[in-house]
């Protein structure tokens, strides 16, 4: 699993904007930024909608405040469905990320297999991101919602 002080792995996400897909590198997304990420397990599923994302949305200005670029979510979904996601979630300052084949995820090592339920996915974190750097790390154990919340890392800011 990757550790605070390491490098975010070289590795590409995808977005569907109004100007089609965007499949964009590390360079893009964290060369010269400080940036907070957060994963979920999947998009429109009950924790993810009714709490993990809304409160990010609410907090963006003040997260925005204390110094970062961006706010960028990822989930094992692709990128149709992110933009759906964020489209009914109204998460217009968040960057909502597709890692399709996992392989985002698989590289950080915070993959889980949910079987049946939807195979390979994301496990439950957010992380904050100086320049590529990871500064501050998050994961949530089990099915916990506590230590990758928006108002938790928000905090460590």
């Amino acid at each position: 699993m990757i550790e605070q002080g390491q490098y975010v792995p070289e590795v590409t996400l995808t977005q569907l904007t109004s100007e089609g897909m965007q499949t964009l590198t590390n360079k893009e997304l964290f060369d010269g930024k400080k940036v907070v990420l957060f994963a979920v397990p999947g998009a429109f599923t009950p924790t993810c909608s009714n709490a993990h994302l809304p409160e990010f949305v609410t907090l963006a200005d003040k997260i925005k405040a204390k110094g970062v670029d961006a706010i960028y979510c990822v989930s094992v979904n692709d990128a149709f469905v992110m933009k759906a996601w964020g489209d009914s979630q109204n998460a217009e300052e968040i960057l909502m990320l597709a890692d399709g084949d996992a392989s985002f995820t698989k590289a950080l090592g915070l993959e889980k297999d949910t079987a049946g339920f939807g195979g390979i996915r994301s496990s439950r974190y957010a992380m904050i991101v100086n320049n590529g750097v990871v500064t501050g790390l998050f994961v949530e154990e089990g099915k916990e919602f506590t230590v990758s919340r928006a108002e938790h890392v928000l905090e460590k800011l």
